[in-house]
């Protein structure tokens, strides 16, 4: 079964509950009308549906290649892009100024949903130009910006972002790759980066890196981490491409999924040095590169959102189509079997599926507005509430909706019985492809580590009780409905909320005496969180369907067998257990 975006739910979740259309009506983008919203939508699900999605099935087996240090990527993905580029689609949220469109951030990062639905390995590469756009936007000299960002924006050029080392992963603390100043004010770039994304491939005329590196007097640690511009070809002043730069792809590695995007080991100054151009301050590297990983931690999360939402549609064809045993007061007659989506658990599956799926777009599309209404709100203190909603957001966008992509992956395998795990079906390569969401652009437990230490303390913790307050106010309104479904909603909700609201005051009580308690409870917290927000979405999208049955039972759904149930992640969440942890030595041994 190929992928089909599903455009009216991804326009109701982003209008109507995310929020988008109280920015247009506030006249922030007056232009983004539902029609508008919809019809961009409508059109990249045709390119998706068509181009992009039948893709995916080739690149197992075609997986893309290295030869002679050139990357050629799976078949049709070249042409495929050419195509994305011609459509103009990476310039929906980019500056008009460079040549983008102005639309919402909200709307390029639903259309990264429907890119990645279509193909996660294909849609990786316009999440990372879309970074490097925002990195460059905010922190580039305006010759930088003049330079590079209509390229970027229209995705004639690519973006890639080099940290890791291999022996810097997570803690850059150890980064070693070097950067020497010339008289002409560019730097010498030497040093190796590995699991870059596109670090190398065939689909673009040339890429532009964003490398971190250290300068020759640079303090230690991170403190001495500065951000550099380092393009495949140099670029002349008229804008037309030089010469090849010293950066080369020297290895792709063998993975457990994504195998149509090349995962590079990039090679700096092989020759003698890569020319690079520093962005931003002098060891103020990592202030300017989380500028991009923000904007990527956000996006995927919407892979997470996609990859749910491609294995629910795929298991749904599948059960609809496979016939095995028969239901309860099943009239058919002897030796004929009934359909497997007429069996209770196979239904209670694709409901908690498509539950996931929906719960993680509500949480990412609000976190991508509020993104928004921080960079155009009509005055600071609009702006400085958005931003303190996005960064209470991301965290929880980005881990909790890939986990959600890599359970509904797992529950798609499991839909399809022992076929799951065949390789034909194509369930397995969507568990696959999900299971590194959870890993890359900083581990699920760093997401939870950030959020418990500096994402609650915001405004000393004025924020995310805010936040808890209007997840209250959905509870009210489901109660106030005097909708027996609506009122179940609201019960389970609650439930939820109580347990959220209890884990958070014990977080924000310890954080600063008792910071190892807060750590060893923070992914069960973030869980909790997620699961409560999810249901909080969920609970608008009833509330805002006028009655509709669908939004309804999905609430009610996701409520009872989630949001609910999320209370019993409390007492792991606020057990205070690192003295318990303390204690595991004699268990964690070979």
């Amino acid at each position: 079964m190929s992928y089909r975006a599903p455009v009216k739910d991804m326009a109701f979740m982003l209008n109507d509950v995310a929020g988008l259309q109280s920015l247009v009506s506030g006249g922030l983008y007056e232009e983004a009308t539902p029609d508008l919203i919809e019809a961009v939508l409508e059109e990249a699900g045709k390119l998706a549906e068509n181009v992009i999605a039948p893709l995916n099935d080739g690149v197992d087996a075609n997986p893309a290649k290295l030869k002679d240090k050139e990357v050629t990527t799976s078949p049709g993905f070249a042409d495929a892009y050419r195509q994305w580029v011609e459509g103009g689609w990476g310039a929906i949220a980019g500056s008009d100024a460079y040549g983008g469109q102005g639309l919402p951030m909200a709307l390029a990062a639903a259309l990264q949903e429907i890119w990645n639905g279509a193909s996660l390995s294909f849609g990786l590469c316009p999440i990372l130009s879309q970074g490097a756009v925002e990195a460059l936007s905010a922190h580039g000299t305006d010759e930088q910006r003049e330079k590079y960002l209509a390229k970027l924006i229209s995705g004639e050029w690519t973006g890639t972002m080099n940290l890791t080392e291999p022996q810097a992963g997570s803690d850059l603390n150890a980064l070693k790759t070097k950067a020497v100043p010339q008289e002409d004010g560019s730097y010498l770039i030497t040093g190796t980066k590995i699991y870059i994304t596109y670090g190398e491939h065939d689909m673009a005329e040339n890429i532009i890196h964003l490398v971190l590196a250290r300068l020759p007097d640079a303090p230690a640690g991170t403190k001495g981490i500065s951000l550099f511009l380092v393009p495949k070809y140099l670029v002349n002043e008229d804008g037309s491409l030089g010469e090849r730069n010293d950066v080369e792809c020297i290895g792709l590695e063998e993975k457990l999924g994504i195998h149509g995007s090349p995962t590079c080991v990039m090679a700096y100054g092989e020759k003698g040095g890569a020319k690079g151009y520093l962005i931003g301050q002098e060891n103020r590297g990592l202030n300017c590169m989380f500028t991009m990983m923000n904007n990527a931690r956000l996006l995927v999360g919407i892979q997470g959102v996609a990859v749910a939402e491609r294995a629910y549609q795929h298991a749904l064809a599948y059960a609809k189509d496979r016939k095995q045993g028969r239901k309860l007061g099943s009239q058919l007659a002897p030796g004929e079997m009934d359909p497997i989506i007429d069996h209770a658990d196979v239904r209670r599956m694709l409901m908690s599926m498509k539950g996931l799926a929906a719960a993680a777009r509500g949480i990412c599309y609000a976190n991508a507005v509020a993104i928004d209404l921080s960079h155009k709100g009509k005055n600071e203190e609009e702006k400085a509430a958005g931003k303190a909603r996005a960064d209470l957001l991301t965290p929880i966008a980005k881990a909790w909706s890939t986990d959600a992509g890599v359970e509904a992956a797992s529950i798609g395998v499991q839909v399809h019985g022992g076929m799951g795990f065949i390789e034909e079906t194509g369930a397995a390569r969507f568990y696959r492809d999900a299971r590194i969401l959870p890993i890359y652009e900083g581990t699920n437990g760093i997401q939870a580590i950030d959020l418990v230490t500096r994402k609650l303390p915001l405004g000393n913790g004025e924020v995310v009780k805010a936040y808890l307050g209007e997840i209250a106010e959905s509870v009210e309104k489901a109660r106030a409905s005097n909708d027996p479904d609506l009122g179940v909603v609201a019960d389970r909700l609650e439930e939820g909320l109580s347990g959220l609201e209890e884990a958070t005051d014990w977080m924000l009580a310890r954080l600063k005496d008792a910071p190892n308690d807060c750590l060893a409870g923070a992914s069960p917290y973030l869980k909790l969180f997620g699961t409560v927000a999810g249901g909080h979405y969920l609970t608008r999208a009833a509330l805002s369907a006028s009655g509709e049955e669908g939004p309804k039972v999905l609430a009610r759904f996701f409520a009872e067998n989630f949001a609910g149930p999320a209370k019993g992640l409390v007492s792991a969440a606020i057990a205070g257990e690192s003295a318990l942890m303390d204690r595991a030595d004699s268990l964690l041994e070979a």
